[in-house]
């Protein structure tokens, strides 16, 4: 087992990691509600693009963290998950960036692709919406060596993380024969 980076039961970073949940939350609830009406020179759908590559990166990662972990290849599984946390981080700025400068795109598919598109939508937004305190709770316990705790909380995490993942793919997938150029 590696040694811990940060200190075990810190307060501050318990809050912080609460604090930062809420504010992303909070950020993406809010710009998700607002559209900036400029011309970036590109069509703004590139950043939806991205985030189907980033949500496909980290799907990959997190398939390969679970198997160097069942490898015992420590190291390795801490490099891979924490690259998985900063794909993630800027899945979340090309996201915002999409919502913000893209609006909304209505699905317009009929029939049994309907009901299958917005089961995958509504689960893919709640457990988005949740999952980000689950990873920094995790990686704060894999961080502070409290090893217990970390394999019982990836054990939650870990399947939600690649569900949204891989939902998130399938959701763009579904959705951008709908987009029009903005």
């Amino acid at each position: 087992m590696l040694p811990p980076l940060l200190a075990p039961n810190d307060k501050r970073a318990k809050w912080l990691i609460g604090l930062v949940s809420l504010l992303v939350f909070c950020a993406v609830v809010f710009l998700s509600r607002v559209q900036w009406k400029i011309n970036l020179g590109f069509d703004v759908h590139l950043f939806a693009r991205i985030n189907a590559l980033l949500n496909s990166a980290v799907s990959i990662l997190l398939v390969a963290g679970l198997v160097a972990v069942k490898q015992r290849k420590f190291v390795a599984h801490k490099r891979i998950m924490l690259t998985a946390i900063l794909l993630s981080s800027l899945f979340l700025v090309s996201y915002i960036c999409h919502h913000l400068f893209a609006g909304d795109t209505r699905f317009g598919g009929t029939g049994i692709i309907r009901p299958v598109y917005f089961f995958i939508l509504i689960t893919h937004i709640f457990l988005a919406a949740i999952i980000l305190p689950f990873i920094l709770y995790t990686a704060y316990h894999a961080l502070t060596a409290s090893w217990p705790a970390h394999r019982k909380m990836a054990k939650i995490t870990w399947p939600i993380w690649l569900y949204v993942t891989i939902s998130g793919v399938v959701v763009y997938l579904l959705i951008s024969p709908y987009y029009v150029n903005a």
